[in-house]
């Protein structure tokens, strides 16, 4: 590699740091050079979604951005959503709607739900159907992924301390 890139930046809340080509994708870089295949290549052509990755909490189009773009920044996969061992509540209502079919297009969907979620925790169907609205799923419905992602937002309300300590009602005076 005679003209390498040294790319630094925070992959699901670890530090990395590689030798890339600069011509090279965010995408190819997180599944080809970190192993980190949750992130799909689907038509690169920034069309489909299966690539969206979230880069300092926005969805990203990973296959349309280039690595060196990405220098500094926090980068989160479906990899790097889960705590302590437990999936997050986006992947678990997903699992129980039937949300997810094949699962090729889910990471993308599921992580850019998560970005509505974390600036608006009380997203109706139609905000979350337009946030979703460049991700593509050819084998389920629209209607469980929709359901999928509120019932998501209602559990992760539900175990919000700041909702539990204030005795409020999930949604009632909280901001994020």
């Amino acid at each position: 590699m005679s003209n390498a890139f040294r790319l630094s930046f925070i992959v699901n809340g670890e530090p990395v740091e590689t030798l890339i080509d600069p011509a090279k994708t965010l995408l190819e870089v997180l599944r080809e050079d970190l192993q980190l295949t949750g992130t799909k290549h689907g038509c690169e052509l920034g069309e489909c979604g299966a690539c969206a990755v979230l880069v300092n909490g926005e969805p990203v189009l990973s296959c349309l951005a280039l690595a060196v773009e990405a220098t500094g920044a926090d980068v989160t996969t479906i990899e790097g959503i889960t705590a302590d061992g437990q999936l997050h509540p986006l992947q678990d209502a997903f699992a129980d709607l039937g949300g997810a079919q094949c699962g090729y297009c889910t990471p993308g969907i599921i992580l850019t739900a998560k970005a509505l979620l974390d600036r608006n925790p009380d997203a109706t169907s139609d905000q979350i159907t337009e946030a979703l609205s460049g991700n593509l799923c050819r084998c389920t419905g629209y209607l469980q992924i929709v359901e999928s992602v509120q019932m998501a937002a209602a559990k992760m309300q539900a175990a919000d301390p700041k909702v539990r300590r204030a005795g409020l009602q999930p949604g009632q005076g909280t901001t994020k």
